[in-house]
């Protein structure tokens, strides 16, 4: 099959017979067409048919070695830095396809399967382990171009650092309760599945560092309408159908889901590890999935820096405000941030290098520098926006509003310094939406969380970073005693 367009990938999950909850009632028919839903994935659409686009082919798809059909670039393993530099154009056509707002356009997940599969090795010969099945679903995923989301949070029923949940009560956390001959027997939940039941398939992968039993530490990916399983949405932040009034919301909105497993039968050709913590901690560390999933983020989140730059900009000139030092040190921060990033990005990608599978990596020491920059820097450039807006983000009225008797009022109370009324209004709601709606607090609060805790990221870096050279130099300039 390979590489897919907009149209097949809307049929294929149109078709499936997922069970999602969204305000208490099942969804019926066709998930393209619900309010909640058909925005993302018409979108989402949108970035397959890209795939198809004559100009944009050879810089979106790669061969494939297996069966030669031209396949989603973002599967490319690979092996030279200008692989690396391939998989950054398909990443940036997709992301300024969507402004950086999509957390979970396809190339994410699609390079966290390639990354497990490209070190699926360090499972080979340990116990409960299934190398070849990583290998598999990611040949699968592949030659078929499916859809991903994922889950790897627990509940957050006590966050204490001894909190156990024992195992003679009916189970919160997601765990396994049986293994017999057709595979492992799920019970549970996970949290925070952006766009679940929306996605082809779900990858569900455990966090060794919250592991306290080995029924807790499991691996897989099955289609999301398995039986047994359930997606529980949250809100939906989608305002309405208008781009004029919810530029943003009515495009980009990704419904985050509570995942509910009853009883789900996980296949055993299915299953990559169970009842294996260390196996767990393994391919979590010593896989490629932090670089290549880090490595798209950083891509993405450029993007949306840069379009909040433009948007930051555009403000300052509708309302002619560039004069003033404070505006100009405003700008500057998001000047500032998109540089450091940019040059995050391009250092990781120069001191990139083989691993030991022969996969190229870019250096995760730069990316986890930028992991902990952009959920500092990304709140504050909402905060810069809503500044330069002031009151102006608070009384707009709407695209109605311009389609009635009161026009002539917008227009003439409206206009601006270098905008007409209509384009004014345009601008000052898209900055309400990325700022202040319901769809724009929470990419905020998407941002500081993307990666996790950010104290749990920077103590990562911590103990990550090389340190040992640093204290040399010191010790040697005291001419200290140093321990051999």
């Amino acid at each position: 099959m390979g590489a897919i367009n907009g149209t097949e990938f809307l049929n294929r999950i149109n078709q499936l017979n997922t069970e999602i909850w969204l305000d208490g009632k099942k969804i019926q028919g066709k998930i393209s067409e619900h309010p909640a839903f058909k925005g993302i994935l018409q979108t989402k659409a949108s970035l397959y048919d890209m795939q198809h686009d004559p100009a944009l082919k050879d810089e979106m798809t790669f061969l494939s070695p297996k069966t030669g059909d031209s396949v989603g670039l973002s599967f490319l393993q690979p092996k030279t830095k200008e692989d690396l530099l391939k998989r950054r154009k398909l990443s940036e056509h997709w992301a300024r396809k969507t402004g950086g707002f999509m957390g979970r356009s396809p190339d994410y997940l699609n390079s966290a399967v390639m990354s497990f599969a490209s070190s699926s090795p360090v499972l080979r010969g340990r116990a409960n382990c299934f190398p070849e099945n990583i290998q598999s679903l990611y040949e699968m995923a592949m030659e078929k171009d499916l859809s991903f989301t994922h889950t790897f949070v627990s509940p957050q029923v006590n966050r204490s650092k001894t909190y156990y949940e024992s195992s003679e009560k009916e189970p919160i956390v997601a765990r396994v309760i049986d293994r017999n001959e057709e595979g492992i027997v799920i019970k549970g939940a996970r949290l925070l599945a952006t766009q679940g039941g929306i996605t082809d398939e779900v990858l569900v992968t455990s966090i060794p560092n919250f592991l306290l039993d080995e029924e807790e530490a499991f691996a897989f990916s099955i289609p999301s309408d398995m039986k047994g399983l359930k997606f529980i949405c949250r809100e939906s932040f989608v305002g309405g159908d208008s781009l004029f009034n919810y530029p943003l919301s009515s495009r980009f909105e990704e419904m985050d889901t509570i995942l509910v497993f009853d009883n789900v039968l996980v296949p055993w050709n299915r299953v990559f590890y169970y009842d294996n913590g260390l196996a767990a901690a393994e391919l979590a560390f010593q896989s490629s999935f932090h670089a290549f999933t880090s490595h798209q983020a950083v891509i993405r989140q450029i993007v949306k820096t840069e379009f909040i730059l433009g948007l930051a900009e555009l403000l300052v000139q509708t309302i002619n405000v560039s004069e003033y030092p404070h505006i100009q040190d405003k700008l500057s921060e998001i000047i500032v941030g998109l540089e450091t990033m940019k040059a995050l990005l391009e250092k990781a990608e120069h001191d990139a290098a083989l691993d030991k599978w022969g996969t190229m990596r870019p250096n995760v020491v730069p990316l986890q520098v930028a992991n902990n920059i952009f959920p500092k820097i990304y709140p504050r450039f909402t905060e810069i926006i809503q500044s330069i807006g002031a009151s102006g983000l608070v009384g707009l009225p709407t695209e109605n509003a311009f389609h009635s008797s009161i026009r002539s009022d917008l227009d003439q109370y409206l206009q601006s310094a270098t905008k007409n009324a209509e384009d004014r209004v345009k601008i000052f709601r898209l900055a309400w939406d990325l700022t202040m709606s319901s769809f724009g607090t929470r990419q905020t609060q998407y941002e500081r969380y993307f990666f996790g805790d950010p104290i749990r990221l920077s103590g990562r870096l911590y103990k990550s970073y090389p340190l040992a050279d640093y204290v040399k130099e010191v010790s040697t300039f005291l001419d200290l005693e140093t321990e051999e």
